[in-house]
């Protein structure tokens, strides 16, 4: 629609002048427009639109309100102008989907039939797909008109709105049924491009069949009947027999009740049968279906068998040989253990894709035997699993080229760990000690199997020869798997012998210490020095927490010296103790755990009356304490000096803290920002070289130092 021009008046003067100041302003036009509402003033409402929409042609607001206003008003002459203002309108509201419902209505309304079908699709390429649910609704309606549109274009439409919208294949049934179009041979043909909608489009068929009469009952209980054995999935197989129930509760069906009723009672069996017929390597599936027919045995012996026939052990999703055990337990549970050996006989010839799972069969095989007293027939299938196949076996399978899993059997740590349990439990000291030597001869022992092995003959009274597989554990594995060995022998060595071989313990002693990372060697010197107090001497105990000190790593330095420190206060009373305590302030710990340590020191002091030397503490460890950062021993400091100084001591206190304080200040601010990193770590040699550069004193660089210094 043209701009017009109109005679102004003199209400209209106030907004236009407010326009010609911001022609740009939204709310400006919408007050104006707003001010003539009334029905005589539609001319003027469009000239004024449409010379807002050409300063703001991307306002949404103005469009909407002005396409409402022309359908509103206009008349059949004025189409073309209406159409014309919609098409300018897209240009810009091409994304709003109001606008394109607002433009399709106005053409449905003009019965401009192509026009309005090209303007759908228009639509639907200019829309994002999210969007498309509001036009398709309109659209179908729009082509399934009776008598305007030909069949041949609606049944394309609903083609393609089954490809948007799947669950339409009830509506596209029933515009079949009014169109009189091959039904049958549109659905069949739809089954084959909609293959995720089977059970919607054979549900439709059927009740197509059921609604036309003439004797098809018949052929809807057939498609029924072809949906539950055909879907693919369980949401399809609930659409199919929820239908198919529905339909005989109406009585719209023939079928006899009797054979509907057993379907219905079987629908968990149906449902399963679903579930594995596209996947029937699924184990955990097998297992659930014959749980479905708990309290019926010769149904759940069908199933194994269907199962351990249909399973592929090198394709299935699961545990294959859970399926054989399962099976053989059932029949042991009926009473037949000779079908049950049967079953184990058979699982173990199968080529599964672990060892772990044909180990797994003959234990549970050697735990039926056990279970039903069958000793001897235990040991016996635990001897003949785990024996290592012959040569010509090793020769054959080699020529073959694919070595099955029953070759690397005879080293299945989970087979020979039962083994010993059986063996230690049936067996001999001898025989048991046999199976023992042989996992260690295949070596394929754990540090629990060497644990074990020195157990069972301690229990037996063998000492010596339980220290010997000790010794050959400690040799045969590294750290971390060799500390529980080390732990236990030491613990086990010292409280048989204790004493009476006081040098072989120390020899053993000083093996471990030395083989172990440090940050594991910590409880074997504890171990080592309680030794020392128990059996030996005090100053070799003494010289083995000294030697702890310094192997174990820094973060656990500053617990072993406070264990040092209080084990030689009550051996060797306070002289030796404050040795240790100079020591580790002189040892290079980390400022928070030399400050830790002569607090504690000087508490030392104190209790012993020992004012002036705890005071000569606290000044010496006043140069590792940022005054800012750790107030704590400051009032620590100042605390003891109240109770225990005069006004001198305490002025000297307050002296040195000012002059930390100002040496922390200015080691800040000489150094440079970048080498100060975010974790408020120091490139320490770099510092150092700019300070000196810098001409600061050595003590000060030495502050920096023990400052910046990473706590390790």
């Amino acid at each position: 629609m043209a701009i017009s021009l109109f005679p102004l008046e003199e209400e209209d003067l106030p907004y236009e002048e407010a326009l010609l100041r911001d022609p740009l302003s939204v709310s400006l036009w919408w007050r104006y427009l707003a001010a003539r509402s009334g029905p005589a003033s539609f001319v003027k409402r469009c000239a004024i639109n449409e010379r807002a929409l050409n300063v703001l042609p991307g306002s949404y607001k103005l469009w909407n309100a002005y396409l409402r206003d022309l359908t509103a008003h206009s008349h059949h002459s004025q189409y073309d102008a209406v159409n014309d203002a919609f098409e300018r309108a897209l240009v810009t509201m091409h994304k709003m989907p109001r606008i394109w419902l607002m433009y399709l209505q106005t053409l449905t309304d003009q019965n401009l039939l192509t026009r309005t079908r090209a303007t759908f699709d228009r639509a639907l390429r200019a829309l994002p797909v999210p969007q498309h649910h509001r036009l398709w609704g309109p659209y179908v309606a729009f082509v399934t008109r009776n008598g305007i549109t030909p069949a041949e274009t609606s049944l394309r439409a609903n083609r393609r709105y089954l490809n948007f919208n799947p669950s339409h294949v009830g509506g596209l049934v029933e515009f079949l049924i009014n169109s009189g179009l091959n039904v049958e041979g549109i659905i069949r043909g739809g089954i084959g491009e909609f293959g995720d909608e089977l059970g919607g489009f054979l549900t439709s068929l059927a009740e197509y069949y059921i609604r036309s009469g003439r004797g098809l009952c018949e052929k809807a209980r057939d498609v029924f009947k072809e949906g539950m054995s055909t879907v693919g999935t369980v949401r399809d197989f609930g659409v199919v027999f929820d239908s198919r129930r529905i339909v005989e509760i109406s009585g719209l069906s023939d079928e006899d009740g009797r054979s509907t009723e057993e379907d219905f009672e079987r629908r968990p069996e149906l449902a399963n049968s679903v579930v594995l017929r596209p996947d029937p390597q699924n184990v955990e599936q097998w297992h659930r279906r014959v749980k479905l027919f708990e309290g019926n045995p010769a149904k759940q012996v069908t199933t194994y068998i269907e199962a351990v026939k249909t399973v592929d052990p090198v394709k299935a999703v699961g545990k294959p040989h859970t399926l054989w055990v399962a099976f053989a337990k059932l029949c042991e549970q009926q009473g037949d253990l000779a079908n049950a050996r049967v079953i184990f006989d058979m699982a173990a010839q199968v080529n599964y894709k672990t060892v772990d799972d044909l180990a797994s069969v003959w234990c549970e095989w050697a735990g039926m035997e056990f279970k039903h007293r069958n000793l001897k027939g235990a040991l016996e299938l635990m001897r003949q699993a785990t024996s290592e196949p012959s040569v010509e076996v090793k020769r054959r399978v080699a020529a073959d080229g694919n070595e099955p899993v029953h070759m690397n059997l005879h080293k299945s740590l989970r087979l020979w760990t039962f083994y010993v349990d059986l063996e230690e439990s049936l067996g001999t000291l001898e025989s048991a000690r046999a199976v023992y030597e042989q996992i260690l001869d295949l070596q394929i022992a754990t540090s629990q199997i060497i644990i074990n092995y020195a157990y069972f003959l301690e229990q037996h009274k063998y000492f010596e020869d339980a220290f010997e597989v000790y010794e050959r554990g400690v040799k045969i594995f590294k750290y971390p798997h060799v500390k529980d060995i080390w732990v236990t022998y030491l613990s086990k060595f010292v409280k048989r012998y204790g004493k009476t071989k006081l040098e072989k313990a120390r020899e053993l002693f000083e093996n471990a210490v030395e083989s172990a990372p440090a940050d594991q060697v910590k409880p074997l010197y504890l171990q080592y020095a309680k030794l020392e107090e128990d059996y030996g001497l005090a100053k070799r105990a003494m010289k083995v927490y000294d030697q702890a000190t310094k192997a174990v790593p820094n973060n656990e330095k500053l617990s072993m010296y406070e264990i040092y420190i209080a084990r030689a206060a009550e051996i060797f009373g306070v002289p030796k103790a404050r040795e240790i305590y100079e020591q580790a302030m002189e040892s290079g710990l980390p400022d928070k755990d030399v400050k830790t340590i002569c607090l504690k020191y000087a508490e030392l002091e104190k209790s012993l009356g020992e004012i002036h030397r705890a005071r000569e503490i606290y000044v010496s460890t006043s140069q590792f304490v940022d005054p800012r950062s750790d107030p704590e021993f400051w009032n620590k400091w100042h605390e003891f000096e109240v109770q225990h100084g005069n006004k001198d001591t305490i002025r000297e206190m307050l002296r040195i803290k000012q002059s930390v304080s100002a040496s922390y200040s200015r080691t800040q601010f000489m150094l440079p920002e970048y080498l100060i990193q975010k974790d408020d770590t120091v490139n320490l040699d770099e510092a150092k070289d700019k300070l000196k550069q810098a001409g600061i004193p050595e003590d000060e660089m030495a502050a920096v130092e023990r400052k910046f210094s990473p706590a390790a």
